[in-house]
């Protein structure tokens, strides 16, 4: 007898969890289903699952493929699984290509091609909240992006819309996407919500287009690089009922929500001076980032990261403003100092793509201080010290993959509970825009 044996979370069972399962028991005699634990998805990342562990267990028996159902509960499992059931075949989907090669030790692996369009079944509705989005881009971070959609629950990425038709057919390819298409309003009919991973200055152009057709919006960051045009997008949406959400990462990850609770409790006391860094090497100068006329710089391409602490931290009600740049023989800034004045305090936000500093955050408050270290835009990490620094306190999260994960769980939260961005305000993602605007102002009268 050929023992098989396959894993999953199988939440909101559809179309491909079935016939990936069917696939499988076709490969042998008798088939294994492992099933996660709810610890289990959480330790390794996986976000926004919707159903009980009962549940995914009995829509797995409805299937009629399993043989006999286990639960998975820990990494390693799989390894001692396979040896104690005597399993000959290991079968996962093609999204995992690669992921699972060391078990060819213990059994042969195989991956099945996933279903295509599985948002295209009647399991796909508002009640199962599963979101059809579609990528407007297909660049870096979209690849970024396709990797980390794979842990949240309830989202289908099966859409891509590009100018390049050869470009956006490569990346459909390559991601095991349904469907791509050069023609906006065509794409448009296709999906519920767009993430814009397009260079800075489409975005406007794009969100406006989405948000007026009432999709909802998960925007790179900066959303736009004017204020008013932020200004506009946030009134469209709430004209339209739909979302519009501004992907800075860091705002959404575990870590730095919990480090920014604890800086505004007043465990530091009243806080004073907040200085964030980021800052990176770059030196292929043919890139976008370098290109004034693709909205390229330091500030342009990095501030928002130390802006976001800035503002949650401090607010938005800055009185004046500052900045200090470094250019080079470059038509962009290669670095950038920042200098925000609020009434009781003072922030510095250091960005940089031709010099390199130490890429630290540090709230300094009148009873002592918090430290996250770099890469702190990453946050897994920090310290609060005091100047007895027996009192030090140690704070460790985990930040999982690229960290995309999270802000794609909670744009896909307040989808389905028609809610508004608690992570990431309006009135902060358009101050943003607002210190982004002065200095691209104040650039060019300098030039002038």
């Amino acid at each position: 007898m050929v023992k098989v044996i396959t894993y999953g979370t199988f939440d909101l069972f559809h179309e491909g969890h079935y016939n990936i399962l069917k696939r499988a028991r076709e490969q042998g005699d008798y088939l294994i289903v492992g099933v996660t634990s709810e610890n289990y998805d959480k330790t390794r990342g996986k976000l926004n699952v919707k159903q009980s562990l009962i549940e995914r267990i009995e829509n797995v028996k409805k299937s009629g493929f399993a043989d006999e159902i286990i639960v998975e509960e820990y990494l390693g499992q799989k390894i001692e699984d396979i040896k104690k059931y005597n399993v000959d075949k290991f079968v996962i989907g093609s999204d995992w290509l690669g992921k699972f090669d060391y078990l060819n030790e213990y059994c042969k692996v195989i991956y099945l091609e996933r279903t295509k369009g599985v948002s295209s079944t009647q399991l796909r509705n508002a009640e199962k909240g599963i979101i059809k989005l579609g990528f407007i881009g297909s660049g870096r971070i979209a690849e970024r992006m396709c990797r980390e959609s794979k842990y949240v629950s309830g989202i289908n990425f099966d859409y891509v819309y590009g100018r390049n038709e050869e470009k956006i057919k490569d990346f459909a390819e390559k991601n095991d996407l349904k469907y791509y298409s050069t023609n906006l309003d065509e794409f448009f009919e296709k999906v519920d919500a767009v993430y814009i991973a397009t260079p800075h200055l489409t975005h406007y152009e794009f969100a406006k287009k989405a948000l007026e057709k009432k999709k909802h919006v998960l925007c790179e960051k900066p959303i736009t690089l004017e204020k008013e045009k932020t200004e506009e997008l946030y009134k469209i949406a709430k004209e339209s009922g739909v979302v519009l959400y501004e992907a800075i990462k860091t705002a959404y990850s575990p870590a730095f929500i919990r480090m920014i609770a604890l800086a505004k409790s007043g465990v530091i006391g009243d806080i004073k001076d907040v200085d964030a860094t980021f800052t990176k090497l770059m030196t292929d100068y043919s890139l976008r980032e370098f290109d004034k006329m693709q909205g390229g710089g330091s500030v342009t391409e990095l501030a928002t990261y130390p802006l976001i602490a800035i503002v949650k931290l401090l607010g938005i009600k800055y009185k004046d403003i500052d900045f200090y740049s470094y250019y080079g023989d470059k038509d962009v800034d290669l670095y950038t100092k920042i200098i925000l004045k609020y009434d009781n305090a003072i922030a510095t936000a250091q960005v940089g793509l031709g010099v390199k500093k130490e890429g630290e955050l540090i709230i300094s408050g009148t009873k002592g201080y918090i430290i996250v270290p770099a890469p702190w835009w990453k946050t897994e990490y920090f310290e609060i010290r005091f100047e007895n620094t027996n009192q030090t306190e140690k704070y460790f999260y985990k930040f999982d993959g690229d960290g995309l994960r999270y802000e794609l769980a909670e744009f896909l939260r307040s989808i389905l509970n028609n809610t508004e961005n608690i992570y990431i305000k309006n009135e902060e993602s358009i101050v943003i825009s607002e210190v982004i605007n002065k200095f691209l102002n104040k650039r060019y009268d300098e030039i002038c």
